[in-house]
């Protein structure tokens, strides 16, 4: 029988679910209802342990004060919208900022933080649904979005889906921070990142795109061959000095379901593959965890004891016409993929 059990309540009274799919020898997921999180993914590792590889918070209460998004479906837009503002069918679109004069993850009250509905719930697999209403921070038209979570072997499949009833912007994404040395060990530093993209995505102070993209090339975002995370955050390129590491989208090669990542411990003899159908993947190395929010393990997390690999649309792509659009409108269906593939390493 799969497990669902009681994880806490909304202040409202709530209850909030934590379902789990999976199980030994393959990877278990723990998915809360609020925010559709993954809380925790416990995976074989190469050492022959098994670990959590994800980062969580412990409770109801620290997820909700927590602004670090932490294993989090995310909506409606994921990334930034320059000042908050688009255009849209000739309309003026303003929707709510809180991240430097920014709209940042889908507003102050994204997903992540809402109590979505179980669909199905079976051993291998999770469906949840959310109804957003129209005008929810300041987007236009209700959106249904659904995520399904299935593990399939070694991988974990996500697929986020979304429809609507007038025209209206979706750009969705799982932002679960990954340590593949095991959740509450540490930083990553001594991770090794492959992203497999020749461009990226330069950004102002604030995040939003400078314009277009330019290649890796000669910097210290170059992670075309396997490089450690430590050094590549600790450069004085400008843009890594802004962001206090790397907060960056990536230009992912090719098209359709394909390989953007591969992170690996060294230490744990662990790698774990990040696939996607979206065009963009944001690498976040954890560069504002500041010792202000309780983990799972019980400690805090501080800067750099994750890495996000979140796939996407690119940022601000409402405001940049040349770009994949983010554009849904009724009668079509908004789809994006996104597997996490567990492996061994010699």
């Amino acid at each position: 029988m799969p497990q669902d059990q009681t994880f806490g309540q909304l202040p409202d009274g709530r209850d909030v679910r934590l379902l789990t799919i999976g199980a030994e020898p393959g990877p278990v997921v723990e998915v809360l209802t609020l925010g559709a999180t993954v809380h925790r993914l416990v995976v074989a590792c190469g050492d022959g342990e098994r670990r959590n590889v994800v980062l969580g918070h412990p409770d109801v209460a620290e997820r909700l004060a927590s602004g670090d998004y932490v294993g989090g479906t995310i909506g409606r837009y994921a990334n930034r919208i320059a000042g908050g503002r688009f255009s849209l069918d000739g309309r003026d679109v303003e929707v709510r900022t809180h991240d430097r004069g920014n709209s940042l993850h889908g507003g102050p009250d994204g997903f992540d933080v809402r109590l979505w509905d179980v669909v199905a719930h079976d051993a291998d697999e999770v469906v949840l649904s959310l109804v957003s209403p129209d005008g929810d921070q300041g987007f236009p038209g209700e959106v249904t979005a659904t995520v399904r979570y299935v593990v399939d072997g070694e991988a974990v499949r996500v697929t986020m889906e979304a429809t609507t009833d007038a025209a209206t912007v979706v750009n969705l994404t799982n932002h679960a921070y990954l340590n593949l040395a095991g959740e509450g060990s540490g930083t990553v530093d001594g991770h090794e990142l492959l992203v497999e993209a020749d461009e990226l995505t330069p950004v102002d102070a604030t995040g939003i795109p400078l314009g277009g993209h330019a290649p890796v090339a000669g910097t210290p975002f170059d992670l075309r061959v396997p490089t450690l995370i430590g050094p590549a955050v600790r450069t004085e390129h400008p843009q890594v000095a802004d962001a206090r590491g790397i907060d960056h989208n990536y230009v992912v090669r090719g098209s359709g379901l394909r390989r953007a990542a591969v992170l690996t411990s060294p230490a744990t003899r662990t790698s774990a593959e990040v696939w996607t159908d979206q065009p963009g993947l944001q690498v976040y190395t954890g560069n504002f965890l500041d010792g202000s929010r309780r983990a799972t393990s019980g400690g805090r997390y501080r800067q750099g004891d994750g890495v996000a690999l979140e796939p996407q649309l690119f940022p601000d792509s409402p405001n940049r016409p040349e770009w994949p659009s983010a554009v849904l409108r009724p009668g079509e269906a908004y789809v994006s993929r996104l597997e996490w593939r567990f492996g061994s390493t010699s």
